[in-house]
């Protein structure tokens, strides 16, 4: 976007805000870890105080992703359950997230995912080779949630591999293991393009 997203002021708010406080009225979480630069750092640890989310460390991320989520599991020691959720996805629900940990602690990995709309198609050379079932297919969001040790194993063994992946849920099915898919919700933008702050902003509007 060409900015910081994650802290541009939405209604009065910091956007990083308001996903730290969606999160934390979830009631789910006894520790919360956030990958930042440093110059953040201590706004952040403010906002989680003010949110009611009294341990929260923050930690420098990495050059991709998966390396700033490896980063911030290496401050979960004694964590059972660790639920991953990108900052830009600020209208994530408190029950979403109780949905997702609840399946996890249940199936040990779980993601929140929506019908796709649109029909997919594969494409190669500038050609369709391949539709795809539509009824098939999903779009994952955030928040998703594992077993700890399961994340960790399925971290190490991408590291240790080259393998990169766009979100940890498809890491751990590399494992073999299966990711419960709880319902999603469509209003849980993720803020990627200019234009989705003016989408945020309604959205927000039509929930207060």
């Amino acid at each position: 976007m060409g900015q910081d997203k994650l802290w541009l002021e939405i209604d009065g708010r910091a956007l990083v805000a308001l996903t730290i406080s969606r999160a934390a009225e979830s009631g789910c979480f006894d520790h919360v870890v956030i990958a930042a630069p440093q110059d953040r750092w201590s706004a952040l640890c403010q906002l989680c105080t003010e949110a009611g989310l009294d341990r929260a460390d923050v930690l420098e991320g990495g050059a991709r992703r998966q390396d700033s989520v490896f980063a911030a599991l290496e401050r979960c020691d004694d964590d059972v359950l660790i639920c991953v959720h990108d900052a830009a996805r600020p209208l994530a629900s408190p029950a979403l997230f109780r949905s997702v940990v609840d399946a996890a602690r249940r199936d040990g990995a779980a993601t929140a995912a929506v019908p796709c709309i649109d029909t997919i198609k594969r494409v190669s050379d500038g050609y369709v080779r391949e539709t795809l079932l539509r009824s098939e297919l999903i779009a994952t969001q955030t928040p998703q949630a594992f077993d700890k040790d399961l994340l960790v194993r399925a971290h190490t063994t991408a590291r240790a591999e080259g393998v990169e992946a766009d979100d940890d849920a498809q890491l751990v099915e590399r494992l073999g293991r299966k990711v419960a898919v709880v319902p999603g919700d469509s209003r849980n933008l993720k803020v990627t393009h200019a234009a989705d702050i003016a989408l945020l902003a309604a959205l927000l509007g039509e929930a207060t």
